[in-house]
């Protein structure tokens, strides 16, 4: 195996790939990085026996074959190659990366060893790669991070004709982003599909602007169904595939439903510095308090003999005032996510989740295409 390349095209495929390797594999094997090169160019795979990646790339390839290398430290080496081309060889049993006058020598790990990728399910639409991006940041915002609960770390999709909803929650705020797409099938077909957010954060982010991402979906969601990704990147593409999670999701959606009896619009930039600064003062775990009045919204933190602090920002509120605690980085998530240049908050109770949504501007219809729903905090009298 022989082939030439540009650095910067191998180091971000590489990175890319490396991204989703185990650090704790099962096997050694699943440590490494799969190098196929052919007369098409060249492929890296990553598996895990749960995630696999593949990205192809155009390259100068004199010999045919595959090695299969230490992926991280392959990442690591490509990263620190000065900006020029790459040759990549294999020699006997170990395979040689030389750019310029830098050179090293990898050793190799068992090809014969290294796990068949799944097959990509059969392509069930496309969606704008800009579109999926954005949506994807919003709704995994508030994905559960706690491994512990597998179920509240992904992300609910919901396909219904020419419209996906994405869902998620970690029980203490909600995320739902509605986005158009086009099916393969024009028959309006239903399918839902539980995904890892963390590997729907990752394809989001390789996305190449102004391309489409083809979604492929099988065994119609079910736990033993696999999803995949498909977006093309320069010259070559990126797949990516995962299982998919098991249970019942939280019915979240009904959430969303409540009837407002206060409404508030802010600046969006303005409230989250604000909220920033309010919570320096704040201690870990423990709520900022929000009171909404006619023309401003007051922020304030810490009492006793604490230290404490207190803003008001200007407002636009409709209906009695509120007052009411969060979590304040939890606010700041969603208002950060939000990316609009006003935020609307609508509330019913100072006990109930609070629904935020964009706006062009203080005053005009909130943009319900995303909202973030997020769990008061009980304050201390």
């Amino acid at each position: 195996m022989k082939f030439h390349i540009e650095r910067d095209v191998l180091a971000d495929a590489v990175a890319w790939t490396a991204r989703s390797l185990p650090s704790r594999p099962s096997v050694p094997v699943l440590a490494g990085i799969l190098v196929e090169a052919s007369a098409q160019g060249i492929a890296l795979s990553g598996f895990d026996y749960e995630t696999s990646t593949q990205a192809t790339l155009p390259a100068d390839v004199s010999d045919e074959g595959t090695v299969l290398v230490s992926g991280r430290l392959l990442a690591d080496i490509c990263r620190s190659l000065p900006p020029r081309p790459v040759e990549v060889a294999l020699e006997g049993s170990k395979v040689s990366v030389v750019c310029g006058t830098a050179r090293f020598s990898l050793q190799t790990m068992p090809v014969e060893d290294y796990p068949s990728l799944p097959a990509m399910p059969t392509a069930s639409g496309s969606v704008s790669s800009d579109v999926f991006s954005q949506a994807v940041a919003q709704a995994v915002a508030a994905a559960g991070r706690d491994d512990m609960l597998p179920l509240l770390t992904g992300v609910r999709l919901e396909i219904d004709g020419e419209s996906i909803s994405l869902m998620a929650t970690d029980r203490f705020r909600a995320g739902l982003r509605d986005i158009s797409w086009q099916p393969a099938d024009s028959s309006g077909a239903t399918l839902q599909a539980l995904v890892p957010a963390r590997v729907l954060g990752d394809t989001a982010k390789s996305l190449v602007p102004g391309t489409d991402l083809t979604i492929a979906l099988s065994s119609g969601g079910s736990g033993d169904g696999l999803i995949g990704f498909e977006g093309l990147v320069g010259g070559g593409s990126r797949r990516t595939t995962t299982r998919l999670l098991e249970g019942e999701f939280p019915r979240v959606r009904q959430l969303f439903s409540a009837e407002a009896t206060t409404n508030a619009w802010i600046e969006t930039a303005m409230l989250i510095e604000s909220v920033k600064r309010v919570a320096l003062v704040a201690e870990r775990n423990t709520p900022i308090r929000l009171a909404f009045s006619a023309d401003q919204v007051v922020l304030e933190a810490g009492s006793g003999d604490e230290a404490q602090a207190s803003e008001s920002v200007p407002a636009q509120v409709v209906g009695p005032d509120i007052s009411i605690g969060f979590n304040p980085q939890y606010l700041i998530d969603g208002l950060t996510v939000v990316a609009a240049p006003a935020v609307h908050l609508a509330f019913t109770q100072h006990t109930r989740p609070a629904a935020l949504a964009g706006a062009s501007e203080i005053g005009a219809e909130p943009n319900l295409d995303f909202r973030y729903l997020l769990m008061p905090v009980r304050l201390q009298n």
